[in-house]
């Protein structure tokens, strides 16, 4: 069982900053604006007015994450009955089915908690096939959704459902439903005598890892729940002090000292903290800040990743670790590569998410948006189905062109992109000096392809300079997406597709995943294309790798 929440007389989290960048002009005032309107206390007065006129609507139906405890309470009594109702019929495999928050926070848990949780966020044929191929005798499914109408969730719902059935199992005992109250899955889920826990409806999805939509599915796998809970209330008065010593406070005034020229964080996790947390940021974070042209975009970098070597213009290097009482921490920071830019977020598990959600909610006051809305998450999802009702699960229609293994599906006007050499050609043509490559990759996130793209990743980072993020399709549409489209007009898009070499038929459709997949890469390049970001998107030839190692070699060599 992980202990790191238990009590002790270190500090429960800590913000460092070298003295560069604290005693910067643009710090000192954000802090000093942040304390003196008192955000951190009205934060958790559900003061709605923080953000402006137009977001207080939604922003007074978003503040339920500052008080998880008392739901939480009531909740894991129940999800611990389930927990071992499952037990007692020889059910110990669970299957999350979600997107964005719904997905990324449970698998932060499990992470801490070294507990086994099949996450299916993807509808990659082979990811869901593969999800499916496991023991279904002991195998119960989570399906989470939040508006309950994702189609990402449901489409994977009704093949599970379809495979329990052909087993033998009865469907309705082995899935749980976590939603919204009224949402369509609740209605639905009722009627077929699913187990159904219902959310927060003032949490949105970002900010709902302490909500039912984390410890549900981290619960059932078997994580200690109360103590991640407890960890997190345990700091909530801290949070809420309008002091300049507030982590929250600090953290919101340090990334807002940087804008607009440094509005990347790259971040890396100690030893102590080998969580995903990063992972859990940039959901967080970009799909809070990434509107009206402004932003911030964290992205998760390996212990090895040349941005540490060689800061970016465009990045700012934070450093998690768990230990909240170690000393020097932003020395350490100095010494891992992040020189005057470098920042340090200690604290454990409860008390990072805590703290990282009021300081996402004070930068939003201080960059002047309304944190909790996504305008430009909806146009993808829009396209997407536009091209699902196109598609007849091939993508010749939108072919540019094809040679040898690669097909070109979209390409900057003017751009050759027939060879590798003439790929990363473009590629270097294409990415702003002072801004990121976003690789978005719309293939099996656990296949064989994994490799050799954090390969590729590593190497365009180090090769052109930038921060380089890698997101798998259509996961990070429901992450970052929001970012790419409605943030900084400063990315540039390598998108990565693989037919496959199987296809699967969604259960109770006329489509399939691979149909599906393919509609949602269509959709979401085709918005980036309309809002004039440079998109360079080719499809691989059934997971060969030929073509991703070629791209290597040119970068490599010259």
């Amino acid at each position: 069982m992980n202990t790191d929440y238990l009590g002790s007389d270190a500090p429960a989290m800590r913000v460092d900053l070298p003295s560069e960048l604290s005693e910067r002009v643009e710090f000192t005032d954000a802090l000093t604006r942040l304390v003196a309107d008192q955000v951190a206390s009205n934060i958790f007065a559900f003061d709605a007015t923080l953000w402006g006129a137009a977001a207080q609507p939604e922003a007074s139906v978003r503040l339920g994450w500052t008080d998880v405890d008392p739901a939480a309470r009531e909740l894991i009594p129940a999800i611990d009955e389930l927990r071992e109702a499952f037990a007692a019929q020889g059910v110990n495999r669970f299957v999350l089915c979600g997107m964005g928050g719904s997905s990324l926070g449970p698998a932060v848990i499990a992470q801490w908690a070294g507990i086994e949780l099949t996450m299916l966020d993807s509808t990659d044929p082979a990811a869901v096939a593969r999800a499916l191929e496991g023991d279904l005798s002991r195998t119960a499914v989570i399906v989470s959704s939040k508006s309950g109408s994702t189609i990402e969730t449901r489409s994977h719902l009704d093949t599970f459902e379809q495979a329990f059935t052909d087993a033998g199992i009865t469907p309705s005992e082995r899935v749980v439903i976590v939603t919204d109250p009224g949402s369509p899955l609740e209605q639905q889920s009722r009627a077929a005598d699913r187990h159904v826990f219902l959310a927060d409806p003032n949490v949105g999805g970002r900010f709902s890892v302490l909500t039912a939509f984390g410890l549900v599915p981290a619960g059932l796998a078997g994580a200690d729940i109360a103590g991640l809970v407890a960890a997190g209330t345990a700091v909530r008065d801290e949070l809420a002090l309008n002091t300049p010593t507030n982590p929250a406070l600090r953290l919101a005034a340090a990334i807002y000292a940087g804008l607009p020229a440094r509005f990347v964080l790259a971040v890396n996790e100690d030893a102590s903290a080998r969580w995903g947390l990063g992972r859990w940021a940039e959901q967080l974070v970009a799909e809070s800040t990434g509107k009206d042209g402004l932003g911030v975009l964290p992205i998760a970098l390996p212990d090895d990743a040349p941005e540490f070597d060689r800061v970016p213009a465009s990045a700012v290097v934070v450093r998690v670790t768990a230990d909240a009482g170690a000393a020097g921490a932003a020395d350490a920071a100095a010494d891992a590569g992040s020189g005057s830019q470098g920042l340090t977020v200690a604290g454990n598990l409860g008390a990072q998410f805590l703290l990282w959600e009021v300081a996402t909610a004070a930068l939003g006051r201080l960059m002047g948006i309304d944190p909790f809305n996504q305008p430009d998450v909806e146009s993808a999802k829009i396209a997407a189905r536009a091209a699902l009702a196109e598609l007849d699960g091939t993508e010749a229609a939108t072919t540019v062109t094809a040679a040898g293994d690669v097909t070109v599906l979209a390409a900057p006007a003017g751009a050759a992109a027939n060879t590798a050499a003439e790929i990363a050609a473009t590629l270097r043509e294409i990415t702003p000096r002072d801004g990121y490559l976003a690789v978005q990759a719309y293939v099996d996130p656990a296949g064989e392809l994994r490799e050799p793209l954090e390969r590729l990743r590593t190497v365009l980072a180090r090769e052109l300079g930038v921060p380089v993020s890698l997101g798998y399709g259509p996961s990070y549409l429901h992450s970052v997406g929001q970012l790419h489209k409605g943030g900084p007009a400063q990315g540039a898009f390598l998108q990565i597709s693989d037919p496959g070499e199987e296809d699967l038929a969604i259960a109770q459709s006329e489509t399939s995943f691979g149909t599906l997949i393919s509609a949602q890469a269509r959709g979401d390049r085709g918005v980036l294309i309309e809002r004039g970001r440079p998109v360079l998107a080719i499809a691989l030839a059934q997971r060969d790798t030929s073509v991703l190692e070629q791209l290597i070699t040119e970068f490599t060599a010259a």
